[in-house]
């Protein structure tokens, strides 16, 4: 399994370098599917060219970007075509909701049991897990963002009731454990 969840994206050098390797492929051929679904309001509008520029600065090629709003679902033999799916942050709600309406739910899920990577930032983040009802159940627990102290580096203790990610920290799924990624995992 090869999903990294955050609160705000390659905030940070550890962060970007555990995504390119996570990918696993020269990032100049890699193809994305960038999803800004959840954001519906101005502060997450805002924010998405942040979010692009992400997937950019880690040296995909802007061609090598398909944007995809959910209006309708994915199947997965189409989903398959990309190396990685970004899904961005808003509303958690909102997204969750086009996710299950559009079928991308079952693709989604699929890709990821297929070892397709996918990051998750904020509100792409939070509906894999079990904040909202209808979740997609990746991870058994409440997950926190934009915390002001989060997870710690290294192997987390699993399962627990509740993870809190800062701006500058991400979860990790390896395989069957979580892994916290910050600043301070270089130091591990």
């Amino acid at each position: 399994m090869r999903v990294l969840l955050s609160s705000a994206g390659l905030e940070n050098q550890v962060i970007q370098s555990y995504f390119v390797n996570m990918v696993g492929k020269d990032m100049a051929l890699v193809k994305a599917l960038f999803i800004p679904t959840a954001a519906i309001d101005p502060g997450a509008i805002a924010v998405l060219p942040k979010c692009m520029n992400d997937l950019l600065k880690c040296g995909i090629p802007e061609e090598n970007i398909t944007v995809f709003d959910l209006h309708t679902g994915m199947d997965l033999d189409t989903l398959r075509q990309y190396d990685v799916v970004y899904l961005c942050g808003g509303s958690t709600a909102y997204l969750l909701e086009r996710v299950n309406q559009t079928g991308f739910r079952e693709s989604l899920l699929s890709y990821i049991r297929e070892n397709g990577a996918v990051i998750g930032v904020s509100a792409g983040s939070l509906i894999f897990a079990n904040n909202l009802p209808g979740n997609l159940g990746l991870i058994d627990t409440h997950l926190d963002v934009h915390c002001p102290t989060g997870a710690a580096p290294g192997k987390l203790p699993w399962p627990c009731p509740n993870l809190r990610l800062t701006n500058n920290c991400a979860l990790a799924m390896d395989g069957l454990q979580v892994v916290g990624i910050s600043e301070e995992t270089k130091r591990l």
